[in-house]
């Protein structure tokens, strides 16, 4: 965490502004302010980003692309909203294009107001990140170092949102392996998650008072149908998502067999579900870019 306090890497994505508030995030690397000695650096990679800074208020053609961009910065992440476009919407809020500002398709951790925003509100801004990025990594840290104290449980309809943000994580990973946002979990509502309570049974993996993992099952005639097996990508490698599949296992008491399906480039998954006794039996076309590897495991 020192290192990246020290220097932060920033991604900045104009979301449709007047590009007064462009302006002045540019100004921010001039010599006049000139962050780059403080260790800030602008970056066009997502994927090497630690702060997510976004001007401009969100419509139809910046909603997809803030999201895609967000799920690719590693964990944990921190996103600065610049300047009231970016904060609520601003002059542009009530026209018919404009969705609002950027909390509206990803999560803001730090608004920096002004029309527009000053560079130096800005850069008080990313400093204000930095607080929450540290913030982030400690819980992280903590739930990893604990990581032997994990507790597996049936989890309640009442425990469902912790579920739904773990899916909408998960399935963020999944988005971009496979290049397309049509995975069930980053559709589904909170509602609809928890209707599904009605009829199936979810385990979590949590340590420290956080979910960090999840799956859920149903009995269907002699079948067991398991599905959102979804684990915190900083605790992938842990053995969290095998050891939720014993659990959900082991709550079904003579049953033949038990059936899953994963996305086709989801080969960390698919190694888990092999491992755990899992065969491929089909493959589905979902979308051009998402085909289904049906799995099955039989029981003696």
């Amino acid at each position: 965490m020192r290192g990246l306090k020290q220097s932060p890497w920033i991604l900045h994505y104009d979301a449709s502004s007047c590009n007064g508030c462009d302006i002045e995030t540019l100004a921010c690397l001039t010599p006049i302010f000139d962050v780059e000695r403080l260790g800030v650096l602008n970056t066009g990679n997502p994927k090497h980003a630690d702060i997510f800074l976004v001007t401009g208020a969100v419509n139809e053609q910046s909603k997809a692309v803030i999201q895609n961009l967000y799920r690719q910065l590693p964990e944990p992440k921190v996103v600065v909203a610049v300047g009231a476009c970016a904060s609520s919407g601003g002059i542009f809020r009530e026209c018919y294009n404009i969705f609002g500002g950027v909390d509206i398709v990803v999560p803001v951790d730090v608004y920096v107001p002004g029309c527009a925003a000053r560079p130096e509100a800005i850069i008080d801004g990313v400093v204000k990140g930095l607080a929450v990025m540290e913030e982030k990594h400690a819980i992280l840290a903590a739930v990893r170092d604990g990581l032997d104290k994990i507790i597996y449980a049936r989890a309640e309809k009442a425990g469902a949102l912790p579920i739904h943000a773990i899916r909408k994580v998960a399935g963020q990973t999944e988005a971009v392996l496979h290049g397309d946002d049509n995975f069930p979990a980053l559709q589904q509502t909170l509602e609809e998650l928890q209707k599904e309570f009605d009829k199936k049974y979810f385990f979590k993996a949590e340590v420290n008072g956080k979910v960090i993992g999840s799956v859920s099952a149903w009995l269907d005639g002699e079948t067991v149908r398991v599905d959102g097996l979804a684990v915190h990508p900083y605790f992938e490698g842990a053995g969290v998502a095998g050891r939720l599949l014993a659990e959900c296992e082991a709550a079904f008491r003579g049953v033949k067999r038990f059936e899953t399906f994963i996305g086709n480039k989801s080969e960390r998954q698919l190694k888990v579900l092999e491992e755990a006794g899992y065969k491929n039996f089909k493959t589905e076309v979902f979308t051009p870019k998402i085909t289904w590897i049906h799995l099955r495991k039989e029981l003696k």
